[in-house]
């Protein structure tokens, strides 16, 4: 695979449920026609799951001694294996195959203000190890040091090398620049948009790197297998220590054109202008109006103004508003009403089917629903549907392992295949 640093990991193009696809080889020699059966019978396993060489020729098209010999070489490339027979009738049996999910592995990393997460993933999508540390990283040079030695230790743990990683994908705050090599919009990370920062992550983690915003690996991740699946058209709104938003429109990651499409912190939350219409400030916030108003330390800011001297976290006071605290209670409700005009802002270009909530905030979706329900039908006629994550915090590690098994499945193959060759 490339070495990728940019917005777009997945074209706009293509589709965010669609796990693999047929590459159609270049037809015209045994050789490639070799390769494209091999190609359809493989991607027929993954999709469809086991299956006996009967079953594989009426799924497929292909004859039966066609299934044989790609199934044949694809046991010698050790992408497929067989796990045992089954009854196909009267006192018959078939052998069963698979495809073999150790034939590569997958990393994902999740680099979040409090905490970092890292997760390795056979090609089953199945996590064979998992670290997950808090972020006490003060400077963009520590931070890629710590992710670098985070990313070895859990390779070692799946008794791996990182070597071995078929593909990487790291989801993190910000927008990647390939032609700036740095990472915009990412102010709650300290120095994390310095120039050369995303030559720095390649040099820690190697080749074969993907670098993604954050809440659009948390949509690709509730799509996948969360409170998405199924749904066409949807937003996921990433709400913690800042603001992200992650689009999915008929059925496609959508970045806009430079990649910043989503970035919601910077919505005009509460713009106040003089007479002429002229902006207050020329510059504006590093973090963004609806960032400010409504990320986790408004809450916070909320709570002293209501004297709540134990709620230490936005985590806190909504444990004291699902406990009855009044004050925490009309924390909640405020906190609502400016994420309902986050979602009646979004509604009104988009026009969502689903909103999902994510982020530490977002696991509170349950007490923040019906506030937000009420305040939108003020605001809109525009409302959709509002739910929690599914996938909690393992949303962005979801999407970023679901990204890099599209990738790793076409790799592996081909590296199998060349080993073979040689």
């Amino acid at each position: 695979m490339k070495v990728v640093h940019s917005p777009s990991p997945v074209s706009k193009e293509a589709s965010v449920t669609q796990v693999s696809e047929v590459r159609v080889p270049q037809v015209g020699t045994p050789a490639s026609m070799r390769e494209l059966n091999q190609r359809i019978v493989l991607t027929r396993l993954r999709s469809g799951g086991a299956a006996t060489r009967p079953q594989l020729a009426k799924d497929t098209g292909l004859s039966k001694p066609t299934v044989g010999q790609a199934l044949l070489e694809l046991e010698q490339s050790r992408l497929v294996r067989t796990i045992g027979r089954t009854s196909a009738g009267l006192g018959r049996s078939a052998i069963l195959y698979e495809s073999n999910p150790s034939a590569g592995h997958v990393m994902g990393i999740d680099i979040g203000r409090a905490r970092i997460r890292v997760a390795v993933a056979d090609l089953a999508g199945t996590v064979v190890a998992r670290l997950d540390e808090p972020n006490r990283c003060a400077t963009a040079r520590a931070l890629v040091k710590t992710v670098n030695q985070l990313a070895h230790k859990t390779v070692r743990d799946a008794g791996l090398d990182l070597e071995d990683m078929v593909a990487k994908v790291v989801g993190s705050p910000g927008v990647p620049d390939p032609r700036g090599r740095i990472l915009h919009y990412a102010p709650n990370l300290p120095d994390w948009g310095k120039k050369g920062l995303l030559d720095e992550l390649e040099a820690a983690l190697g080749v074969g790197l993907v670098v993604e915003n954050d809440a659009n690996l948390a949509a690709v991740g509730e799509h996948a297998r969360g409170a998405a699946k199924g749904v066409s058209s949807f937003v996921c709104v990433v709400i913690g220590t800042g603001i992200g938003m992650g689009i999915v429109l008929e059925g496609r990651l959508y970045r806009g054109a430079h990649g910043a499409a989503g970035e919601v912190g910077y919505l005009p939350y509460g713009w106040n202008g003089d007479e002429n219409g002229a902006a207050v400030k020329k510059t504006p916030s590093a973090r963004g109006l609806m960032e400010a108003a409504a990320a986790g330390d408004s809450v916070l800011k909320m709570a002293k103004s209501e004297n709540l001297r134990d709620a230490q976290s936005a985590l806190d006071v909504f444990v004291m508003a699902r406990n009855g605290d009044a004050r925490a209670r009309r924390i909640v409700t405020e906190e609502a009403a400016r994420l309902a005009y986050l979602v009646a802002s979004v509604s009104a270009v988009l026009d969502p089917e689903l909103v999902v909530l994510s982020g530490g905030i977002g696991k509170s979706a349950d007490l923040l629903a019906g506030p937000m329900d009420k305040a939108l039908r003020g605001l809109t006629p525009l409302v959709p549907r509002i739910v929690a994550s599914e996938l909690g915090e393992d949303a962005v590690l979801t999407g970023a392992i679901s990204i890099g098994l599209r990738s790793a499945e076409d790799i592996v193959f081909d590296r199998r295949n060349d080993a073979i060759a040689d």
